[in-house]
């Protein structure tokens, strides 16, 4: 088997006295995409800042193609963060900019880009994620929901990155316009050939763009296999997630 993008082995991280991953184990493989559901407060995010080097885990390690990046600093961070692309939850494109400086964002402030040539690209990579030229110009708050979240992509792939991140893709979408950011993700990630991480608790952008599915309950993962068979888990959690129901065993915090 070839070597993992991405691997989280046994990952501790704790608040204080309150332990959010307890052991976190899982990995993602080139070309493929896993997306990791579950309830809010229950560790997703932690998970995702850890794999970014955002956070480090009191315990386990976090590898990236083999190489141990748990305690990397410097340098090697950034050489290991420069194979990452993340689209955040909320776009976060930054409002004093123009949509085609968003997107070329890395290619500005970190690759040192000429500006012509940044912009050049940013247009290209706007293209691939429909969005039109025209609107290159144009500030984030000019721009619909939908239309921000396909500028946070695009930045997100500008540079072809080994892996992508998606935190909530979905979020504040309606059915209609997360369903194309769906596909736009499924459509990137084949043409990149790279690994996907999601988190949501959307199971239906879970269902479009996963391979496979893995839930996570009180820091650990609970389950995890294909997305086509879901539906068929076994696992008492997962079928009440997968079903939003209130009665079972994950208890609703209200």
């Amino acid at each position: 088997m070839s070597t993992p993008k991405l691997a989280l082995e046994n990952v501790v991280k704790a608040f204080g006295s309150k332990k959010v991953l307890n052991g976190v184990t899982l990995d993602v493989a080139p070309g493929r995409s896993l997306v990791i559901i579950g309830g809010s407060g229950v560790g997703k995010s932690v998970t995702l800042k850890c794999a970014l080097g955002l956070m480090r885990p009191d315990s386990g390690r976090v590898l990236v193609d083999g190489a141990d990046i748990t305690h990397a600093h410097g340098a090697k961070l950034a050489a290991m963060r420069a194979k990452f692309g993340m689209l955040f939850q909320g776009a976060a494109l930054f409002d004093s900019l123009t949509i085609w400086e968003n997107v070329a964002f890395r290619l500005l402030y970190s690759d040192r880009v000429p500006r012509a040539q940044a912009r050049e690209r940013a247009i290209e990579t706007m293209r691939k994620v429909r969005l039109a030229p025209e609107t290159a110009n144009l500030r984030p708050v000019e721009l619909s929901g939908g239309m921000q979240k396909r500028a946070g992509l695009a930045r997100a792939i500008i540079s072809k990155p080994d892996i992508l991140f998606f935190d909530e893709p979905t979020t504040g979408l309606d059915p209609i316009t997360a369903d194309a950011i769906n596909e736009l993700i499924v459509d990137m990630v084949k043409d990149l050939g790279c690994a996907a991480v999601s988190i949501t608790h959307d199971m239906a952008s879970a269902r479009k763009i996963a391979d496979e599915i893995a839930m996570i309950h009180e820091g650990k993962i609970v389950w995890r296999g294909p997305a086509a068979s879901i539906d068929q888990s076994g696992s008492p959690m997962v079928d009440q997630f997968v079903n939003g129901r209130a009665d079972g065993p994950i208890k609703a915090v209200v």
